[in-house]
């Protein structure tokens, strides 16, 4: 059996995996408040417990975790989190033969030839080259971002921390949104908007004066799911406009990096905001702004498939299937 972990600033999501038919199925899992554990062993601790009627007598050989934040010699420091989580630390205290970390991206990046064709939503069909460079980035509680590279047998997935890049402003009214950001930090990054937390941000650079209930929650993310709810209904003029000009802003970072890594092999787009949103990333506006290039590259980017990962749990999957793969390695 395998344990597997999705370790985010708001939310942890463990699973125990078994081998069935050659895929990997959950035989249990839970959703903890990450926040609410000093640290990632005692959470594991709780699970295991939890975990024991359904996994009987069958041992947990190894476990596979994909955290926020850049993993180094196996150890990292989460992102969104005050944990140190150390692999090696893992395998002592619970007896793991094996225990591998990844970013969270990579893991979701290993589970994408394992979803099925109803956990993904194609936005542009293109005109994939067979092994051509893949593109995977996330909004969530941050904003992640990885590559796959073809080896010749499959996809290698290299991990960044491409999120904490530098906001680049694709339209006048997004220079001014650089401003208003500049003069509550010094470092603008794209995780600062393409994330939960940037929807509030959005709404007070569109009309400070407009305050939803929500917005007196400590949380920096609280105000997410009233302002998307309210776009998606119309029930509210600025959180349509907010709604509009996150997606625009997701959709050219995609193209972004679709042209950084030149992913012919297409883009997939993962995270929670993306499934939640999913009517509104599907109306035109992310892919408008994904192809909006220079002349000479318009054809070029409408040429790369672009893929929604509706599954919030891929990279659970993705961890699994990765640590099942380095076992013994």
């Amino acid at each position: 059996m395998i344990l597997a972990g999705d370790i985010g600033g708001t939310k942890s999501n463990l699973a125990v995996f078994e081998e069935r038919g050659g895929r990997l199925a959950a035989v249990v899992q839970q959703r903890y408040a990450s926040h609410e554990y000093a640290g990632f062993e005692e959470m594991v601790s709780v699970f295991l417990k939890h975990a024991e009627p359904a996994c009987g007598k069958k041992r947990i050989a190894c476990a596979g975790f994909g955290v926020a934040g850049p993993v180094v010699e196996n150890r990292v420091h989460a992102t969104n989190l005050p944990w140190i989580v150390d692999g090696r630390k893992l395998q002592e205290t619970f007896g793991f033969e094996h225990v591998l970390l990844m970013n969270d991206l990579e893991a979701t990046g290993h589970s994408l030839e394992h979803l099925r064709a109803d956990e993904l939503c194609v936005l542009n069909q293109g005109n994939p080259q067979p092994g051509g460079t893949r593109a995977l980035l996330a909004a969530g509680t941050g904003h992640g971002q990885a590559l796959l590279v073809w080896n010749g047998q499959g996809y290698r997935v290299a991990p960044s921390e491409g999120g904490h890049s530098d906001f680049a402003p694709h339209t006048e009214q997004q220079i001014e949104l650089l401003r208003f950001m500049r003069k509550r930090t010094a470092h603008v990054t794209w995780e600062l908007i393409l994330s939960g937390r940037g929807f509030r941000t959005l709404h007070e650079f569109l009309d400070s004066s407009v305050r939803h209930d929500s917005f007196d929650e400590p949380a920096g993310d609280a105000a997410a799911p009233e302002i998307t709810r309210r776009g998606l209904e119309k029930s509210c003029p600025v959180c349509v406009e907010t709604l509009d000009l996150w997606t625009a802003i997701y959709g050219a970072e995609a193209g972004n990096l679709a042209l950084k890594v030149l992913a012919l092999g297409g883009v997939y787009v993962a995270g929670g905001i993306a499934a939640k949103i999913l009517e509104k990333i599907k109306d035109g506006t992310f892919l408008k702004n994904f192809c909006d290039r220079e002349e000479k590259f318009e054809e070029l980017m409408r040429d790369i498939p672009v893929t929604v990962v509706l599954n919030e749990d891929a990279p659970l999957l993705g961890a699994a299937y990765r640590a099942r793969q380095t076992r013994g390695q």
